[in-house]
């Protein structure tokens, strides 16, 4: 293990609830189970790499990721991160919320790699797999280190949370946003408490995150918010998306990015299965508005693009910086379309498509991180 520098108050290796090492998992030092995160199996690696390419063809407006942890204890159903559990012979469900894999060596890794004359500082975004501030963070502290790494290489970067735990990490992160430009954003999607803790039931409470998001501004930073995923049936009636931007808007985010919800594979068995548990009304519905895969049905994009608008236009979260709000997708948000009124998104039949015909959006199918 030379090489690896271990928190002595935090990890003991005589710790008697050692778990058996899992031959499969590339570089793996141990698997361990503490007292004070019952439930969770944390794999403790060595990496050989901290910034991962972001492959050519992808959507995202930036070319470089960190991800500290793999497997995320948030446990969101429909997490769209689930997938990649897979890659480690670990199952898309259970496994992806309580066995966590984690980059012991990150930021030592990092700053090699920060120090090669080919680095070019560009934008490195954390939060794009799973969240850099799950409770690992509280036992790893991994993020103090990486944070510090990039500011002093000059490298930019952007952080999407739904952990409140960034608030440990603001001192650092103002002092670093004095020398490199940085994003925070935070995340949330549910307001009701119930269906909180069914879908979402590692995640602090949506009153947690309003209070980081006000703390982020408090301490002189730019905070925006991606009111993500909306879950179509559950969460985007008029009253709810009125009461989640007017609640965006009084804790003073910064911007607003709403995102409709995304089932790559994995995550959509996982959600499948919970909403015919909990909604089975909801399931033919949801059949006909994923028909083509992940994405939602473009006619659904255009309807939710057009509701928000107005919203984002009455809490003044319609002029961020660049003149265009963030509406469905990351995209403009367009004019309300006439007519909508209180109408829910029409649970019959969507309009038809020709064969062979792609109707074309009002908003472009994105992913969630064109805000930061």
């Amino acid at each position: 293990m030379a090489g690896v520098r271990w928190d002595p108050q935090r990890l003991d290796a005589e710790e008697p609830a050692t778990l058996p090492g899992m031959p499969t998992m590339r570089g793996l030092l141990r698997s361990v189970q503490v007292p004070e995160f019952p439930g969770l199996i944390f794999h403790e690696v060595r990496s050989k790499s901290a910034l991962n390419e972001v492959p050519g063809d992808s959507p995202v407006p930036f070319r470089w990721t960190i991800n500290p942890y793999r497997g995320c204890s948030h446990a969101c159903v429909y997490c769209y991160a689930r997938g990649t559990h897979q890659w480690l012979e670990l199952d898309t469900g259970r496994d992806f919320d309580t066995q966590v894999v984690v980059k012991t060596n990150l930021v030592d890794v990092l700053r090699r790699e920060l120090a090669r004359p080919s680095w070019r500082r560009e934008h490195v975004a954390l939060g794009t797999n799973t969240d850099p501030y799950q409770r690992a963070e509280g036992r790893y502290r991994l993020m103090p280190g990486v944070i510090s790494a990039l500011a002093g290489s000059g490298t930019p970067f952007s952080v999407l949370t739904k952990g409140t735990l960034l608030r440990r990490d603001l001192p650092l992160l103002v002092a670093a946003a004095r020398d490199v430009p940085i994003g925070l954003g935070v995340s949330m999607a549910i307001w009701d408490d119930e269906l909180h803790a069914s879908l979402e039931p590692g995640v602090p409470s949506p009153r947690a995150r309003l209070d980081l998001v006000r703390a982020i501004t408090d301490a002189g930073l730019t905070c925006g918010v991606f009111l993500a995923p909306v879950l179509p049936g559950l969460t985007d009636r008029l009253a709810d998306l009125d009461a989640a931007l007017r609640a965006v808007a009084e804790a003073g985010a910064t911007g607003v990015t709403v995102v409709p919800l995304h089932l790559r594979p994995g995550a959509r068995e996982w959600f499948s299965g919970w909403l015919g548990r909990e909604h089975p009304q909801l399931v033919p519905r949801y059949q006909q508005l994923y028909r083509r895969g992940a994405g939602v049905a473009p006619e659904y994009r255009s309807w939710l693009a057009g509701r928000v608008a107005p919203l984002l236009a009455r809490y003044g979260l319609d002029r961020q910086a660049g003149g265009a709000a963030r509406g469905v997708d990351g995209g403009s948000a367009p004019a309300g379309i006439p007519g909508d009124g209180d109408r829910d998104f029409p649970a019959g039949s969507l309009p038809a498509t020709p064969p062979g015909q792609v109707r074309r959006a009002a908003v472009v199918e994105g992913e969630q991180l064109t805000l930061l």
